[in-house]
């Protein structure tokens, strides 16, 4: 099997080279940002789910509740956005010195 971006070494447990692994990491740094609305929207859920509902009668199982559904959300949205920059990688053009040979 070769790497499933530029074709050429062993894949890792990812389906990429390391050299390819290693490249994404320097790239990724770049949009570290991307935590910070999943933290958001995670903090607003909990926030409104475990502090929310107690304030308006509710038992303290709902504010456990309210707890899974905001990590759930947080842990769901970062992956999404983890996907989202795996795929944009993958799409962007290869530099000139990873593009495999042509022996024929």
């Amino acid at each position: 099997m070769t790497c499933a971006r530029c074709n050429t070494g062993s894949p890792g447990p990812r389906g990429w080279c390391g050299d390819c692994e290693r490249a994404y990491d320097t790239w990724s740094r770049r949009h570290a940002t991307d935590i910070i609305w999943p933290v958001l929207a995670g903090m607003g859920i909990l926030s409104l789910l475990s502090l929310g509902l107690p304030l308006l009668g509710a038992g303290y199982l709902a504010a456990i509740t309210g707890v899974f559904a905001g990590f759930g959300s947080f842990a769901g949205l970062y992956r999404l956005s983890v996907r989202r920059r795996r795929r944009q990688f993958q799409l962007a053009s290869l530099p000139r010195a990873y593009l495999p040979h042509r022996t024929s």
